[in-house]
């Protein structure tokens, strides 16, 4: 072990546990949030505008924040989503665009319904009632759901809450900026019943999948160690018997 060659293979094998050992302190860092939101903070309801902004990515602490905005409704842009559970009872929502700020939208869930018909006849009266007036809109803000493709049965249905399928079903969006996320409203109307949406369970400061992944760090370390002993302790045991099988060739 003193010779040159695993004097060599030990320094090589010390940087490699150095950066096994850095990558494990790092998600040791990950593993442990510093500053979690305080209890209760997601039921404190906030400006849209101090969430996040249009594009963004929700940040998981912010899923199921409770915000509210103003805005107008976009005419000819209620549409309905199904597959949508309230309590566990499947039915539709009835989602629009609401256009926050000049060339700005958001896509908005405006209230569960039992069944197709009921969500038509909200869409009407929402269509109905949407003359650019000033309306205010209080919810959760929600990841994106991400889109499916439809069902080559009816094209145009939608099972999925995804603001990016329904911007491609929206009108006036040249230039236009959207949020990636969408809003849950608290409060239905046009004969809806209010979306189910709790508040969102308490996360842990602790993640343990990071945690576990800074153990194997730690292990890909130690065995860094362990392949220099054992190539070592192997080409010495190769040597002695090279050694012995000479001197027993020398008193034959």
């Amino acid at each position: 072990m003193l010779r040159g060659r695993w004097i060599g293979m030990l320094l090589l094998c010390l940087l490699v546990a150095g950066v096994f050992a850095w990558l494990g302190q790092w998600q040791l860092e990950r593993a442990i949030e510093t500053d979690p939101p305080a209890p209760g903070a997601t039921e404190q309801v906030q400006q849209l505008t101090e969430v996040l902004e249009p594009g963004e990515y929700l940040p998981e602490p912010l899923v199921g924040q409770r915000v509210e905005t103003a805005g107008a409704w976009v005419p000819e842009d209620f549409i309905v989503v199904s597959s949508r559970f309230n309590d566990d009872v499947q039915g539709y929502w009835v989602t629009g665009q609401l256009r926050v700020d000049e060339r700005v939208s958001i896509a908005v869930a405006v209230g569960w319904a039992p069944d197709r018909a009921t969500a038509d006849a909200a869409v009407e009266e929402l269509e109905a009632d949407a003359d650019g007036s000033e309306v205010a809109v209080t919810g959760r803000v929600i990841s994106d759901e991400g889109p499916r493709v439809p069902p080559r049965t009816d094209p145009e249905q939608l099972d999925r809450m995804s603001p990016a399928a329904l911007l491609s079903r929206w009108h006036d969006i040249e230039e236009l900026d959207v949020y990636r996320p969408y809003l849950a409203s608290t409060t239905a109307t046009a004969g809806l019943v209010d979306i189910s949406s709790p508040a969102p369970e308490e996360m842990s400061p602790v993640n343990w999948l990071n945690v576990f992944y800074a153990v194997e760090w730690a292990i890909f370390a130690g065995f860094a160690f362990y392949l220099w002993y054992r190539l070592a302790k192997d080409a010495w045991e190769r040597e002695v018997e090279e050694f012995e099988e000479a001197a027993a060739a020398e008193t034959a």
